[in-house]
């Protein structure tokens, strides 16, 4: 299980690669830099920058790239749109698109809905902590009135 947390959690006093390395290996297919590097070129051509000198973009590229390198297959992910520009947040969705793809479960923790919802299989609607409603991904177009009165969507 790999854990990406709001506030990131990427040691700033190193740079990008010595952050890459550091996360010890849960399983052996854990992504090798190369494969970390393809999927997130920004993160290669700052390789030798500290982690203060990260946008937060890079920094939140960053702290999912660590957790892919441990080879964990179950990624909790929160808030990981927060700040972001949206060219950034287009990257990350294109990022889980292909986590989705090989077969990672992904618990994504979002409140930016039209990040979340072409990615996501399941959607819980929460309120005041507690689960309000499920929706699954084919029942999305048909509870748009539910959407609306929660997320103003």
């Amino acid at each position: 299980m790999g854990y990406c947390p709001e506030e990131r959690g990427i040691f700033a006093s190193l740079n990008v690669e010595e952050n890459l390395l550091l996360p010890p290996t849960v399983r052996s297919d854990g992504m090798s830099l190369e494969e970390i590097y393809d999927m997130f070129p920004n993160l290669y051509e700052r390789r030798f920058s500290q982690g203060t000198r990260l946008s937060g973009g890079e920094q939140q590229m960053l702290a999912m790239a660590r957790i892919l390198r441990t080879g964990a297959n179950l990624l909790l992910l929160d808030e990981i749109t927060e700040g972001l520009a949206p060219v950034i947040v287009q990257k990350l969705a294109e990022v889980l698109i292909k986590l989705k793809d090989k077969g990672l479960t992904i618990i994504l923790v979002e409140q930016n809905f039209r990040f979340a919802a072409p990615l996501a299989d399941r959607h819980y609607l929460m309120e005041h902590g507690q689960i309000v409603e499920e929706i699954q991904a084919s029942e999305l177009n048909a509870k748009q009135e539910l959407l609306n009165t929660y997320l103003g969507v």
